[in-house]
């Protein structure tokens, strides 16, 4: 077996990862960058809307507003500390950004153009069009390729850490290209997988959004934080689970139910079509139940009208919202509405990690939204997400590469057996299996019973529904057959894999959403209405044991160094 050897291995080849790749290359270690994906496949590119921060002040915009805006929105789950570094940072990383060549959008006089988002209380949101990651991503790549001191291996799916004495070493990974395994040993690893959106039926994520990076952690012993808190976002497109970007109601657009009303008035009448994302979603959950949604073949919607917004702007803002309406539902919005229903796109929760991005696994790092470092709480705001990518990322990877330089490396022989030891059990477990389970069917399964049960409303039942039928579908899993034997580009063993990260992910998404008696952002509970912060004003940890994930509790940092911290209110608006 292969045993490649670097000081820092990031895995996971999208905004996150390359820019904790340049972060460590910049501080002169050597940098492996391991990804299932060709970089720019990396679903970083499908991101539309923009990316947040204070870059107008002549829109009264400011840092305390920025940082009130995010611990908001996050009804007050963020650690107020790391939301005051990222709103301090997030200036300099996008105009870093540009000075790599991303083409950010600019106003007639030449300034920069800056759009509203949900839960923004100013025009904050920086864009390039409606393709804001497609252009972010690709003036990432392409700067990266400029240091020598990154290697990249693309199209290798990592299956386990390597962890020897207590600490992470590197990872297991298997060509796709050959099907062989390969040791990448290092003295600190960073997770930059992204989300896991592909735990349900209908979402906006790419189908290599497994949550693999979650899964990884999660077997080593790392906690996952916050799994109870997926986010819907308000407008994907049916039967496809597409997004139509924020930017759309940025832009002016409205939501209305089947009689034509401005719905939003009777739920948020402060900001209409810009409110938060989880409070949009339930509205429109509301009004399908009362029986106001557009009946589609793909089940009740509202309606996204861009109409009155002119086929000038739409074609100038908003060009990629019309191709994909056109393209996917043969809808003009120049000319009709477009239906939309809330649908999973991101998830709040990931690896627990401090401000630096260091998991309590040593060795072990984790950014981007695999990560779970204290930021967007129990509701992230739109075009937040782009900008943590960066601010965390880079600073991931400048901690992460001081660390390997003042670590020795591990012991090969260990290292090599670990290795050894994780080939044999994928072969005996997949490569001789006779049994009578598709990888398909049980995945189709996961999905549908957590877009089901786990959806924009739970309940203590449906909850305990949910739980009891994942471990229908784990025991289910024992019994899976591979008939794909084949070694190069084997996507059948790879589906598996990737499978049975999944089946243990959704656990510790039910198990902390059980707990949690209370409705806080995405989360809920219609048998529990309110906020609680006596009782929940605190992160979920989940640790894996033989009979499930363990939940344990860690409170939520209040406090700040310059900024005025924020004390838990009543979230309005």
């Amino acid at each position: 077996m292969d045993v490649i050897k670097h000081d820092v291995l990031i895995v996971g080849g999208g905004l996150a990862g390359l820019r904790a790749a340049i972060a460590a290359a910049v501080e002169g270690v050597s940098v492996g960058l391991v990804s299932k994906v060709y970089p720019m496949r990396s679903h970083t590119v499908s991101a539309e809307g923009g990316a947040a921060a204070v870059v107008r002040t002549d829109t009264g915009d400011s840092l305390q507003l920025h940082f009130e805006d995010t611990i908001k929105g996050s009804d007050f789950l963020a650690d107020q500390n790391v939301a005051e570094y990222f709103v301090q940072e997030a200036a300099n990383e996008l105009i870093q950004m540009e000075h790599w060549g991303c083409p950010w959008s600019r106003e007639p006089d030449g300034s920069v153009a800056v759009r509203a988002f949900g839960g923004m209380s100013v025009h904050r949101t920086m864009f390039a069009s409606d393709k804001s990651g497609f252009h972010m991503l690709h003036a990432i790549f392409q700067t990266s390729l400029k240091y020598d001191k990154i290697v990249r291996y693309d199209e290798n799916f990592v299956t386990s850490l390597l962890v020897d004495d207590g600490r992470c070493q590197g990872v297991v990974a298997m060509d796709q290209r050959s099907g062989e395994f390969r040791l990448f040993t290092a003295k600190a690893t960073i997770l930059a997988t992204g989300g896991c959106g592909r735990l349900w039926a209908f979402t906006t994520n790419g189908f290599i959004n497994t949550g693999d990076g979650h899964g990884l952690a999660y077997r080593a012993g790392a906690p996952l934080s916050d799994m109870e808190f997926p986010q819907y976002h308000p407008t994907g497109l049916p039967g496809t689970g597409i997004l139509i970007t924020e930017a759309a109601r940025g832009e002016g657009g409205y939501l209305v139910n089947k009689n034509g009303d401005r719905f939003l008035s009777d739920y948020i009448p402060s900001r209409m079509e810009l409110g938060p994302r989880d409070i949009i979603s339930r509205a429109e959950i509301t009004e399908m139940e009362a029986g106001r949604g557009v009946p589609g073949r793909y089940g009740d919607t509202v309606m996204l009208d861009l109409r009155h917004l002119g086929d000038e702007l739409i074609n100038r803002k908003l060009p990629f919202v019309r191709e994909l309406a056109e393209r996917y539902i043969g809808i003009d919005p120049v000319h009709n509405p477009i239906p939309v229903r809330p649908v999973v796109h991101y998830m709040m929760g990931g690896v627990r990690t401090d401000i630096d991005g260091q998991s309590p696994l040593p060795g072990l790092f984790a950014c981007g939204e695999a990560a779970q470092e204290g930021l967007n709480g129990a509701n992230r705001l739109g075009s937040n997400s782009l900008t943590e990518c960066l601010v965390f990322g880079a600073r991931t990877g400048r901690v992460a590469a001081r660390l390997a330089a003042q670590t020795p490396e591990a012991s090969a022989a260990a290292i090599e057996a670990l290795g050894a030891d994780e080939e044999a059990r994928i072969a005996a477990r997949f490569g001789e299996a006779t049994g009578d389970e598709r990888v398909g069917q049980i995945r189709s399964d996961l999905q549908l019973t957590m877009e089901r049960l786990v959806g924009v409303y739970r309940t203590g039942d449906s909850l305990k529904q949910a739980a009891e039928e994942l471990r229908t579908l784990k025991e289910r899993f024992t019994r899976v057959r591979v008939d794909d034997h084949t070694r190069v580009f084997n996507m059948e063993l790879q589906a598996a894999l990737e499978v049975d990260f999944m089946l243990e992910i959704a656990e510790t998404v039910v198990a902390p959403s059980i707990l949690r008696e209370e409705s806080r952002g995405s989360q809920a509970r219609r048998d529990f209405t309110d906020r609680d912060d006596e009782k929940f004003l605190v992160h979920s940890l989940a640790y894996r044991t033989e009979n499930g994930p363990q939940i344990e509790w860690q409170p939520v940092i209040l406090t700040t160094e310059s900024l005025t911290a924020l004390p838990p209110a009543e979230r309005k608006y």
